[in-house]
């Protein structure tokens, strides 16, 4: 069974994977898995998203391609992104990365104090 005969049998609704063969030594591992973000998209987003990484963001291009204006490449880009919960790509300094820069001077200790109390 491939991705599309899968994503047209879930008709969209979650799933998740429970066993998984490696084809090249025949190694199957049992268990609950997710699928990726990514793969939970529908069939006709994981083609969008697919032509967006392969035109490095260009709406332009999205355009040509898909034949449609910027308002709806921006809006599809919109409705995909709230599908897809996002990483922090700048979390929070560690207790002991704040005590480290003030011990060097970088911040003050009123800095130091906030960042702490800003921690959970």
């Amino acid at each position: 069974m491939d991705w599309r005969e899968l994503t047209n049998l879930t008709q969209g609704r979650p799933f998740i994977v429970e066993r998984v063969r490696l084809t090249d030594n025949d190694v199957a591992v049992e268990g609950r898995f997710e699928l990726p973000q990514l793969a939970q998209l529908s069939a006709e987003d994981q083609i969008f998203v697919t032509a967006f990484v392969r035109s490095h963001g260009s709406i332009k291009e999205m355009e040509r391609i898909f034949g449609v204006s910027y308002p709806t490449v921006k809006a599809r880009l919109n409705r995909i992104a709230q599908a897809l919960d996002f990483v922090e790509t700048d979390p929070a300094p560690s207790r002991t990365d704040v005590v480290e820069r003030l011990r060097r001077g970088e911040i003050t200790a009123a800095q130091a104090l906030s960042e702490l109390e800003a921690q959970p």
